[in-house]
């Protein structure tokens, strides 16, 4: 079989896509800068038509093309039956693979979840030993040297569910397919049903997180124990595999810590032209690996191994601990509950012959509570990254794939075929529970499992749905992102706009400095002088004209001279007065003050008219040099003659 590109899993020409976000680029792995033309998957109801489509070597999504079909993985040679599928990216290194597709025009996440061919229930591509060879449809695998598992491509979380195996190559013979005819052993098969955790490089039945059934003897496995359970089996038998599960447990919502509570925590990546999602692997937990201490310590403490030794060089002084005291044993740290699904089994069947319960009560597939230290130390790290690139962390919520999945484990080149259904070889009776647990049951009642085959689409819409809801997430989460950076530019501008206009005052202020002093300056220089000499000016002529009338006898000043003083207001005060009133009044009060001095004039005898004319002509001069003195500045005060004199 020939698995060919066709253009139909393209969605629209690239050249009319709007901006999409940028791929995160992964640091495990290096991409060539120039990678060669990747062809896409056929389709199936037109095999003959081929289109090859090649990705650009940068991380722009506007060019990429949109699939919902992956490209790999690819069958080009025909001569051969399995095939190892190298061009595409398998789970290893505590990493986990998903085929991703860009996301449609307008969406804010950058890929979603896409299928592979053949779109049906069959072995994960990604999720399998490198050496464990596969055939194109998925359903046929051969195994090499030691045991190397795989899983297949849909988990079971919830209900009843069977499905068949071939025993092609098994049970000690020897293998068709293997290369040196003169192995001491031969093909061994185990299967059974596996958690996410459980490693692809070791049998089922290796750890507490899987149970198998083995070919040789008929035993269950667990923890690495064998046990007797029922009849062994070998090349050309098949062996139905059931599994029954309660419902699945809802999240509680109230509780932000409930490990029932789906989130998914992946990266988009690029890997040999094909987009994945890559995340890490959920890791094994403590408690888990404390079951498979062997020694008869007491369950509630870690019993791990310690790479480091008790004993201490001779050249160093073996001083008590700090804090503890002398013969105290440290005290083993208390290890988290293990719950377990109720009502839950796993059994067999060899040729149609159920070999009853092998396991019950199995342990809960999600992940176990995280601890108040473990959440700070998480969040320690989270403030830590703060700023810096997108990078992987540890789920400590279901992501929508645990469950238990079919595990399939091969050694020395045996060989197997799956069949999930609907078409059995041997199909079981019914109503499964009622043969297991001995109990009456009608030959027509209705059938109570279902075949493996219908859990494949139930799946994926499981998985297109988070999509959208992640989706729907990220929007809001764009949107308020984006309301937050209007919000901070608005007060960004705010501010530079309160700045400008600072330093717009600070520059004006700082301009008009220099003009008002030189204004000052030259005022003061052209008042100053005429005030001046005004003033001497007319403080002569009045000690001119007082020694004038001095000199005419002391018998003719029987009145004084009149002065503006002596004829005004005895009560007024000059000084109280500011320079702004005496501007305002100087006009009026000039020609009233020449008036009273007029009207004093007037009482005097005849014999004074000509001292008083001649004191007349000497204040006259005084008198308008004031007046103009008083015109050019309204800041100059009225002299008073009494203190002239």
């Amino acid at each position: 079989m020939v698995v060919v590109a066709d253009s139909s899993i393209l969605d629209g020409p690239s050249g009319s896509r709007p901006s999409t976000p940028l791929l995160v680029s992964s640091k495990k792995r290096k991409v060539a800068s120039n990678p060669e033309a990747s062809p896409a998957p056929n389709d199936p109801n037109n095999p003959s038509t081929a289109a090859n489509v090649a990705l650009p070597t940068r991380n722009d999504l506007v060019s990429r093309p949109r699939l919902t079909i992956s490209r790999c993985p690819t069958f080009t040679d025909t001569s051969v039956m399995y095939h190892t599928t190298e061009q595409l990216a398998m789970n290893r290194m505590a990493f986990r693979y998903v085929p991703a597709g860009v996301s449609p025009p307008g969406s804010v996440l950058p890929c979603r979840t896409i299928e592979s061919l053949p779109t049906s229930y069959r072995v994960s591509w990604e999720d399998r030993s490198s050496f464990v060879k596969v055939t194109p449809d998925g359903l046929g695998l051969i195994g090499e040297r030691g045991f190397r598992s795989a899983r297949c491509n849909a988990p079971v979380r919830e209900g009843k569910w069977y499905m068949e195996v071939r025993i092609e190559d098994g049970g000690g013979d020897r293998s068709t397919h293997a290369p040196d005819i003169n192995m001491r052993q031969g093909s061994h098969v185990r299967l059974g049903w596996a958690r996410r955790e459980a490693p692809l490089n070791g049998p089922v039945g290796l750890d507490a997180y899987s149970y198998g059934y083995r070919d040789s003897n008929g035993d269950k496995v667990y923890l690495s124990r064998p046990r007797p359970y029922g009849r062994s089996f070998r090349s050309g038998d098949v062996i139905g595999m059931y599994i029954c599960l309660p419902p699945r447990c809802k999240p509680d919502p109230h509780d932000i810590h409930d490990p029932a509570h789906i989130r998914r925590e992946r990266i988009p990546i690029e890997f040999k032209g094909q987009e994945y999602f890559e995340s890490l692997e959920y890791p094994q937990s403590k408690e888990m690996i404390a079951l498979m201490d062997f020694s008869n310590k007491s369950s509630n403490t870690a019993s791990l191994p310690s790479a480091s030794s008790n004993k201490k060089a001779a050249s160093t002084k073996n001083l008590p601990e700090r804090g503890a005291r002398p013969g105290q044993v440290p005290e083993a740290p208390v290890l988290r509950p293990l719950p377990t699904l109720p009502d839950s089994y796993i059994a067999f069947f060899v040729n149609g012959e159920c070999q009853g319960i092998a396991f019950e009560d199995l342990f809960d597939y999600l992940p176990l509570r995280t601890t108040p230290a473990s959440r700070k130390k998480e969040k320690d790290k989270k403030r830590a990254r703060e700023g810096a690139p997108q990078e992987h962390k540890e789920n400590p919520f279901d992501d929508g794939t645990l469950g238990y999945y079919p595990f399939i484990s091969l050694f020395n080149y045996a060989r197997v075929r799956l069949n999930p259904g609907p078409n059995f070889d041997f199909p079981p009776p019914p109503d499964i529970d009622s043969v297991l647990k001995d109990t009456d049951h009608n030959v027509n009642q209705a059938q109570t499992w279902r075949p493996i085959c219908e859990r494949y689409p139930e799946f994926m819409k499981e998985q297109w749905d988070l999509d959208d809801q992640e989706e729907g997430e990220a929007a809001l989460e764009a949107a308020r992102r984006a309301e937050v950076e209007k919000i901070e530019a608005q007060k960004k501008a705010q501010k530079e706009k309160s700045r400008q206009q600072t330093e717009a005052r600070k520059r004006a202020k700082k301009n008009a400095e220099p003009r008002g002093s030189s204004v000052v300056s030259a005022h003061g220089s052209t008042t100053e002088p005429a005030a001046l000499s005004d003033d001497r000016l007319g403080l002569s002529v009045l000690i001119a004209s007082t020694s004038q009338a001095t000199g005419r006898g002391i018998d003719q000043m029987h009145s004084p001279a009149p002065t503006a003083a002596s004829s005004g207001d005895f009560n007024h005060v000059p000084e109280a007065e500011s320079g702004y009133n005496s501007e305002i009044i100087e006009g009026d009060g000039e020609e009233e003050q020449h008036d009273r001095f007029t009207t004093d004039v007037d009482h005097h005898d005849d014999n004074d008219d000509d001292d008083d004319e001649v004191f007349r002509e000497a204040a006259s001069p005084y008198r308008k040099s004031k007046s103009r003195t008083q015109n050019n500045s309204s800041s100059v005060m009225d002299i008073d003659l009494e203190d002239l004199l």
